[in-house]
């Protein structure tokens, strides 16, 4: 019982209805007559046909609706373009065959009825067609009998006598019909026909291979033997009114298309399935009748579908009931082409100098004349009340190459009547143009010209009388050349702008325009630096800012700065590899090194030199002897950096005396002092605090106590200690400048 709930709920889920409902609609049946509702309990064996027919309507009408979405998706969306440019289509119909099996049901029944359908079809539109056409238009022709198999279709689909009428009848009848009381109704009815056997009917030779519950149908593809069991049950509607109305109330999209709600209104029987098989498939014929088809036969080479052999028995049987011999008679007897005499000569006429370019006669005597001059033997060719028939496509093949070596000839007749016809009204026009157009432009150049030299004159006299009052204030007498000479200086400037910064060309302004053109100027510089600016890429900017801070501090003050100016300052005079691992690591990753540069430090007490690295960071100095620290200096502690204005390289940082953490000032010297001392004053935001000495350099020893560095100018850089304790240093004065 748990396990029936579990398969309700899932059931329920997927088509998304009320389980309750759907379990009573299943094992009840809702009856209506005369405006009453009776619901009654339906047995084991009913209510199981009854769950069998939502199954099979709900697998039925989902193939219907995936079908239906696939026909909507692969359709033409854009109308308009549908019906002007796609006219024609293209359609395939794939047909198996006739099934023949062991045991054949109502499944093959509708199979085999379908191909005898198409079958006749086939008929109709070669075999039939085809010779009714040569009889009509009057042509000689032997008929080719072939098999028609009218008389079998008749036997499935005629009204009230056909297998399927007897089938709808029999399972509408009221009582208890059965699957063998329609085999008996059909040998009442069908007893005398000459294509339908059941083993009642059968002589003695038939009935063995004839089964009590088959009939037997003599298709035009040979005999199928049909057993009854299940005729009634899978042609009979078993869907119950109450299982549609739980259906159309189901929240489930897709279920909700395939069951609509109209049909609980529609009081009519549904039909059954044989009846909608049968209107499904004339609906294809009339599909099929309307256009033009083409058939392509399939021959199954063997009943093991081994490649490589050929079972003649087999395929002789398929040519003869496909009536490929018969429509290859008609083929071979008959003609290859045909076309409507208007077509026909519309076409070929410019090939007989009688018909072209038009024919004025008869449209028959037309063709007979072309055809003549074309020398068609009477083999070839009839003549029909309304067509021409050519029996072989070669004589059609060479009537076309001749067109085609024509159609040169006619291209060249055509475009020289064509040029001729349009060079004479081309000239006709441009004569006629011509004379208006001179009569009329010659008035018109002669006023223009009057008109012309009035200006001039009135322009010439304007203009002297302004030259000789230029130096008088702006008045109506003079505002002409005044504007004129304004003007002329405007595009004088305009064709002489500066191309760079550098460029100090400017042409020079009248009396009336030297504001102005101050004004310009400026506009002008102001421009160019713009662009300039803009120009400018980062690195270069940063290397820009760095010289501007350089200039500040060391234009005109200190001998060696000029030598730096077209030096660009580097990143760092050290490498990575040139700083010590450990240093790197007691720095930490906060304080990167930003610049590094080898200088020589002077101790305080003995000026001793002493080779060290100075590592800029973000926040401090830092002088370093090889793996070790040997001191930091922040930024906010340094007091500022004095340097001398001679060319040598030494710079003293001048540290707080009270913090106990620093011994005094430092006293180092770099061979790139320009370049240390701007990074360091940039980093540390001295820029300011940079002190330039003439002559000498105080800085502090210890607390309390100082040192001096005298400077003089000398032939070479000297550095030693003098007899009073300072720290003397010679270098050589340069005079050049920048």
């Amino acid at each position: 019982m748990k396990t029936n709930c579990t398969l309700v709920s899932l059931f329920n889920q997927l088509l998304g209805v009320d389980g309750s409902l759907l379990s009573e609609a299943v094992t009840h049946k809702k009856i209506v007559a005369k405006g009453e509702e009776m619901i009654s309990p339906l047995s084991l064996d009913q209510a199981l046909s009854a769950r069998d027919a939502l199954a099979k309507a709900i697998y039925g009408r989902t193939f219907t609706w995936l079908v239906q979405k696939i026909n909507q998706s692969l359709a033409f969306q854009d109308e308009v373009y549908y019906t002007s440019k796609c006219s024609s289509l293209i359609g395939l119909l794939d047909i198996y065959g006739f099934e023949v099996f062991q045991q054949n049901s109502f499944e093959q029944f509708c199979i085999n009825y379908c191909n005898e359908k198409l079958q006749q079809l086939f008929i109709e539109l070669t075999l039939k067609s085809e010779q009714e056409e040569y009889k009509a238009e009057g042509i000689g022709w032997e008929t080719v009998e072939y098999f028609n198999n009218k008389t079998i279709c008749d036997l499935v689909e005629e009204k009230f006598k056909g297998i399927i009428a007897i089938l709808d009848e029999e399972c509408l009848r009221p009582g208890e019909p059965s699957d063998l009381t329609f085999l008996e109704k059909l040998e009442d009815t069908l007893g005398g026909h000459a294509h339908f056997v059941s083993h009642k009917l059968a002589n003695g030779k038939l009935r063995k291979a004839v089964g009590r519950e088959e009939f037997r149908l003599l298709h035009y593809a040979g005999e199928v033997n049909y057993n009854v069991n299940g005729f009634l049950e899978k042609n009979n509607d078993l869907l119950y009114r109450n299982l549609k109305e739980v259906m159309c109330q189901s929240v489930n999209p897709i279920v909700q298309q395939c069951f609509h709600s109209d049909e609980l209104t529609d009081q009519r029987r549904p039909e059954t399935a044989a009846t909608q098989f049968k209107l499904s498939l004339a609906r294809l014929i009339d599909i099929l009748m309307s256009k033009e088809p083409s058939y392509m036969r399939c021959i199954k080479p063997n009943d093991g579908k081994q490649p490589g052999r050929f079972d003649e028995v087999l395929i002789r049987h398929q040519v003869k009931y496909l009536g490929l011999m018969e429509n290859l008679r008609v083929r071979r007897a008959g003609f290859a082409y045909r076309r409507s005499f208007e077509a026909f000569l519309q076409r070929y006429k410019p090939l007989c100098p009688d018909t072209w370019p038009n024919w004025r006669g008869q449209l028959s005597d037309g063709v007979a004349t072309l055809v003549k001059h074309l020398n068609y033997r009477p083999e070839e060719y009839k003549l029909g009340r309304t067509k021409i028939f050519i029996r072989f496509p070669k004589t059609l093949f060479l009537t076309e190459d001749a067109l085609e070596i024509q159609k040169k000839t006619i291209a060249i007749t055509l475009q020289k009547c064509w040029r001729g016809y349009r060079e004479r009204a081309k000239y006709q026009r441009i004569r006629h143009a011509a004379i208006v157009i001179q009569s009329w432009w010659r008035g018109v150049k002669g006023r223009r010209r009057a008109k012309c030299r009035r200006r001039a004159a009135d322009t010439i006299r304007t203009f002297i009388k302004g030259f000789i009052l230029r130096n008088e204030p702006r008045c109506p007498g003079n505002e002409y050349f005044l504007d004129h000479v304004r003007f002329s200086y405007l595009m004088t400037v305009k064709r002489n702008l500066p191309k760079s910064v550098l460029d100090k060309t400017w042409p020079r302004p009248p009396p009336s325009l030297i504001e102005a053109s101050a004004y310009l100027h400026h506009l002008c510089i102001r421009n160019l630096v713009n662009d300039y600016c803009r120009k400018v890429q980062p690195e270069w900017k940063s290397q820009l800012e760095q010289k501007v801070v350089a200039s500040d501090m060391f234009k005109g003050q200190k001998d060696n700065y000029p030598q730096s100016v077209p030096r660009l300052f580097v990143g760092t005079r050290l490498e990575n590899e040139e700083i010590n691992l450990k240093v790197r690591q007691t720095l930490g990753s906060d304080n990167k090194v930003k610049y590094g540069v080898a200088v020589t430090k002077y101790d305080r007490h003995g000026f001793r030199a002493r080779p060290r690295q100075l590592l800029l960071t973000m926040s401090a100095a830092v002088l370093v002897q090889e793996a070790k620290v040997k001191q930091r200096v922040d930024y906010t502690s340094l007091l500022g950096v004095s340097v001398s204005c001679l060319s040598d390289g030494f710079f003293v940082l001048h540290l707080p005396t009270a913090d106990t953490k620093q011994k005094g000032d430092l006293v180092l010297q770099c061979d790139h002092v320009i370049e240390a001392v701007t990074k360091l004053a940039i980093m540390a935001d001295k820029i300011h605090n940079v002190n330039i000495s003439q002559d000498s350099i105080k800085f502090a020893v210890a607390r309390g106590k100082e040192g001096v560095i005298d400077f003089t100018s000398g032939a070479e850089l000297r550095v030693l200690k003098t007899k009073n304790g300072h720290l003397a240093v010679t270098a050589p004065r340069i005079s050049s400048s920048v």
